[in-house]
């Protein structure tokens, strides 16, 4: 029997590529590919950190890290960086309209201040920024990109064959893949108990009926002025944000700026610090976030000053009580701290309701935790 020749070694490093790139994934929608670059931590500098890093699936698409700080703010790739602000959770997000000035008021867009329009925009933002993913520039990313064969190839039959020849145009259509990841139903399963209530499958306890009916009444609480989206309670798809902007006077982190190097003078002008706005009666204020789980992707407002829901809602009790104890942080056991933007704030709205006893501040805590996704009630709420 005569033995074959010995394949040349480039041969066999051609065979063994060959049937590595067969053996790896090609994903056939825009979605499985943006999945992929969602958890993929090869697009951080360090390669340690994705977009799932800080918008965590299991946690709420919030960070779940301590980072130092609480959790107020995300560590950056560089295991040193810490952000300002904290890092809103991703999920029903797309829900979330293009930014604009709506009948005298502005409205949408993503991030806390509006500043994008679009899902793809915002996940356009992370990897090259410093205290991010901190990839120098798209031309890194596409770097990054092209190694990975089952990218290379999926973007051609999604994007074109000319789209990795670009760095521009890969960086876009990177983004796009992961907005359209961002879009499904992944991202707002919409299955809380609330929800299954609305179909009949869920029975209020009293506690949270009491906070039902508190969040919605135009008499007992100002929840709803902010927090509903739908024209009347109990429609399906309730996002719990009108997507507008406030200044409710969220004081200053001070532990955060002590962490991250931001120096105490500054003052974050929220929706002024966005580009396409200009006029300083916006200063300080920020978008109303979903409380869609907002039980566990504490702590809370746009600096994660406040570590326990309940804290947020007796500091908004703040403004209609006349007790010397509502008038004190639980969390620090001293007075509320001054508004870190002392204008512009919106007492119309704050003060349109009378103040709130022990009873009905717990019900709007239970009910708040009714708008946990079923896939997360099983976690530790932070109340």
């Amino acid at each position: 029997m005569t033995r074959s020749a010995p394949l040349p070694y480039v041969m066999i490093l051609m065979t063994a590529t060959s049937l590595a790139h067969a053996a790896e994934p090609v994903f056939t929608t825009k979605a499985e590919l943006g999945k992929a670059l969602f958890f993929d931590v090869n697009l951080s500098v360090n390669r340690n950190q994705s977009c799932a890093t800080c918008h965590n699936p299991s946690t709420g698409f919030a960070d779940p890290r301590d980072n130092g700080v609480k959790g107020a703010a995300s560590l950056g790739s560089d295991n040193t960086s810490v952000g300002d602000r904290n890092a809103p959770t991703a999920a029903y997000a797309l829900f979330s309209p293009a930014f604009e000035l709506k009948d005298g008021k502005y409205q949408g867009g993503q991030f806390h201040d509006g500043r994008v329009n679009t899902l793809a925009e915002q996940a356009m933002g992370p990897p090259t920024n410093p205290v991010e993913m901190a990839m120098p520039d798209n031309t890194a990313i596409l770097q990054r990109l092209l190694e990975n064969a089952s990218y290379r190839e999926s973007f051609n039959k999604l994007y074109g064959p000319e789209v990795l020849n670009d760095a521009e145009q890969a960086y876009l259509a990177m983004a796009d893949s992961i907005a359209t990841f961002e879009s499904t139903d992944f991202f707002a399963p919409f299955d809380s108990k609330y929800d299954r209530y609305l179909k009949g499958e869920y029975q209020l306890t009293d506690a949270e009926e009491l906070g039902r009916t508190l969040f919605f009444s135009q008499q007992f609480t100002n929840c709803n002025q902010c927090h509903q989206l739908k024209t009347r309670p109990g429609m399906n798809q309730e996002t719990f944000t009108n997507y507008q902007y406030f200044n409710i006077g969220t004081p200053v982190n001070n532990d955060l700026r002590a962490v991250n190097g931001v120096s105490p003078e500054h003052k974050d002008r929220g929706l002024l610090d966005n580009p396409a706005v200009e006029d300083p009666a916006q200063a300080g204020k920020f978008k109303v976030p979903t409380l869609r789980n907002v039980a566990v992707t504490g702590p809370y407002m746009h600096n994660g000053v406040f570590q326990d829901l309940r804290t947020v809602i007796l500091f908004y009790n703040k403004y209609n009580s006349r007790s010397a104890k509502r008038q004190i942080n639980p969390e620090t056991g001293k007075q509320w701290q001054s508004p870190e933007i002392p204008e512009n704030i919106a007492l119309k709205e704050l003060e349109s309701g009378p103040a709130l006893d022990n009873k009905r501040i717990d019900a709007l805590v239970a009910f708040m935790n009714t708008l946990t996704d079923q896939r997360y009630e099983h976690l530790p709420t932070k109340n």
